[in-house]
């Protein structure tokens, strides 16, 4: 099979899992494992931060993010389509009491004009308060979108005196395809998370950063969710080997990708624009195709290649590191076999 579902099914290679059977471990919930430690340091320094939490998900790390920047009661802003409106169960309002407005636009962009008419500000004991604004940053269900104004945004929060919240799961890739540095996005947010466990290929986890303050009380947090864990170093080892070795290669996932997305679109013109393809996600529309997404993810399944649907017309396609250029434009033109014929 040729999975490209998600950049979540890569498997730890001989080398990562070297780095994690022999990495120094001890009890991180007493904060005594050498390895957890040295990656949190680790990435905070890389994302421009004080201190960082290794969190078992980039859900549990967006949850403790948002929470220690909104009250109970208050509310985020975010786009209709982001990870932490559509694909965290409802985790804000059901675990930490926290309320949600959005704004819609193209590939999950970021919409000045939107977020300015959005924030309320202390209207008295009437109204909700804005207390934050997330963005994500790529944007998953954008397909991989790069934001285009993120600077202006956190430029205007600043302005306010809001924190603005960075869902980065997938910075690495919005860093390798501009040759920004993560710092110079993360650094613009109060608490920012990163996945290890996506296009960077380890099993496990995302680490929060933020200043020293808010990560010590993610962290009471973390342990008061259920979530604190022992002998951690050895998932965190592997988010070290990741960052040595896996981050400058996501630029063959975004030219996969690019692949992909010039197949699907000779074969269905208008389905994807490829040079909107910003990093490793296609998102196709098969509106015109008629074809139902159900359908196609069945017939490619049966033909060796496993796809996805993130809406009622559109198919995703994922590239990663366990995925080569022969697979991805196998893939692509079972895809395109599928789609006309």
């Amino acid at each position: 099979m040729i999975d490209l579902r998600s950049d979540t099914v890569t498997r730890p290679s001989a080398g990562m899992l070297a780095a994690m059977t022999s990495a120094p471990v001890g009890d991180d919930v007493y904060g005594e494992d050498p390895t957890v430690n040295a990656l949190e340091e680790r990435v905070a320094a890389l994302l421009g931060h004080e201190a960082g939490l290794f969190t078992v998900t980039g859900s549990l790390a967006n949850i403790l993010g948002v929470r220690a920047l909104v009250a109970p009661g208050g509310e985020v802003l975010c786009e209709a389509n982001a990870h932490i409106a559509r694909a965290e169960l409802g985790a804000h309002a059901a675990a930490s009491g926290v309320t949600s407005r959005t704004w819609s636009a193209p590939a999950g962009q970021i919409d000045l004009e939107q977020i300015r008419a959005l924030i309320a500000p202390d209207l008295g004991p009437y109204f909700v308060q804005t207390a934050a604004v997330s963005v994500e940053n790529t944007h998953n269900f954008g397909g991989g979108a790069i934001q285009r104004s993120y600077d202006a945004l956190a430029d205007e929060l600043d302005a306010r005196g809001l924190p603005l919240h960075l869902d980065g799961a997938r910075l690495w890739n919005a860093s390798v395809a501009t040759g920004r540095p993560v710092a110079a996005y993360a650094s613009r947010a109060a608490a920012a998370s990163v996945c290890l466990s996506k296009g960077l290929g380890a099993p496990v986890g995302s680490v929060l950063v933020g200043s020293t303050e808010l990560i010590r009380e993610a962290r009471v947090w973390r342990k008061r969710l259920g979530a604190g864990w022992r002998q951690a170093g050895v998932l965190a080892a592997a988010g070290l080997y990741a960052l040595e070795h896996n981050i400058e290669r996501l630029a063959e996932d975004h030219a996969n990708a690019r692949l992909i997305a010039d197949v699907l679109a000779d074969a269905a013109p208008g389905s994807v624009k490829p040079d909107q393809v910003d990093t490793n996600i296609v998102v196709a529309d098969l509106s015109a195709t008629g074809k139902s997404v159900a359908e196609v993810v069945e017939a490619a399944r049966a033909a060796g290649v496993l796809v996805g649907g993130v809406g009622a017309t559109q198919l995703r396609v994922v590239t990663h590191l366990d995925a080569s250029p022969t697979d991805c434009r196998t893939a692509a033109e079972t895809l395109a076999r599928l789609l006309t014929h």
